[in-house]
């Protein structure tokens, strides 16, 4: 089979299209016919070699997020049939014409969803909801801070926070302002021009945001720790700024009874990413494809990858890069 292959770590140059043996179906596998692939952060970073050797799961081939057609099937999967269209979360091994995705970590696509949208679907909404719901408890009538609001989580997130029904506080770049707003957000702030610590000091009237989601960290965790109102939680899910050393006021931490919680789907178990996809199907896949949409910013196709990991590195995109024309 076709498949982005690369001999050593390094730019978007170092990705090529080149042949790529099957992947053996074992017996709680889905073996999909894999039609669009969505594009993460962290097929960058495992390109560039910050996670080593380390493949964290299924295939050494790059790629989280699959959507396709089932074509067979193992001994113990229930609940799909050779025929299906899926979408679903992989253990690497999306960049591929033919991927194996444990039945545990699939959910049907909606009735009427392209490929397309259904790629840009799980890495960005189940984690936006582990973020929100599992881990940071959001309830109604509270304030949540989204952070980088037009990437793919991002954008996920503030229409899971407004869902929700919360207010909505987000930062992104001046041209995707208007953008996020149109996700439902109430305020959104330039993060290159404002001030996001004291903006929250005047859209809350001093008494701070409930919960925050957060995917720059460094910089930003001292003003996030500030911004959190008592009992506060923050999420740490991403480190867009690459600075993993930040400095801890433990005094506000402490007085105020603040909770810092971090989380990555990359290096969770099977078992733990089954019961992130579970709660993601009982709790939001019914609502996917209709109030729920995703934000597609960018397709490529499968042979121009190094183009798509370019734009994503470039910064600056709405929403959620996709690969597709993986049979043509």
């Amino acid at each position: 089979m076709k498949a982005i292959i690369f001999d050593d770590f390094g730019s978007a140059d170092v990705l090529r299209l080149g042949e790529a043996p099957m992947p053996n179906v074992r017996p709680n596998d889905l073996l999909v016919k894999v039609m669009a692939a969505g594009v993460n952060r962290a097929d960058l970073l495992q390109r560039e070699g910050v996670y080593g050797s380390q493949s964290y799961g299924d295939s050494t081939i790059l790629g989280l997020e699959v959507a396709g057609d089932v074509v067979d099937i193992g001994d113990a999967v229930t609940g799909f049939a050779v025929g299906d269209r899926v979408m679903g979360i992989v253990g690497g091994g999306a960049y591929a014409q033919y991927a194996r995705l444990d039945y545990g970590m699939a959910a049907a696509i909606p009735a009427g969803m392209s490929f397309t949208d259904a790629a840009a679907i799980m890495e960005s909404f189940v984690t936006a909801w582990e973020a929100l719901s599992n881990l940071g408890r959001v309830a109604k009538g509270e304030t949540v801070l989204v952070h980088a609001a037009a990437g793919g989580i991002g954008s996920a997130a503030v229409k899971l926070a407004k869902a929700a029904g919360t207010t909505v506080l987000a930062t992104a770049s001046a041209n995707n302002i208007e953008n996020v707003l149109s996700l439902g957000a109430d305020a959104v702030f330039d993060y290159r021009q404002a001030d996001f610590e004291a903006e929250i000091v005047d859209t809350t009237a001093s008494r701070g945001v409930d919960l925050i989601i957060d995917f720059v960290g460094g910089s930003y965790l001292a003003r996030n720790i500030r911004g959190l109102a008592p009992g506060g939680r923050l999420v740490q899910v991403g480190l867009l700024g690459r600075d993993n050393n930040a400095i801890i006021p433990l005094d506000i931490v402490l007085h105020n009874h603040l909770q810092l919680m971090g989380t990555v789907m990359k290096s969770r178990s099977r078992s733990e990413k089954r019961a992130m996809i579970g709660r993601f199907r009982e709790q939001v896949l019914p609502r996917v494809g209709r109030e729920l949409k995703p934000v597609i910013g960018a397709t490529y196709s499968l042979a121009a990858v190094s183009d798509a990991h370019r734009r994503m590195e470039a910064g600056g995109l709405f929403g959620k890069v996709v690969l597709t024309g993986f049979h043509e």
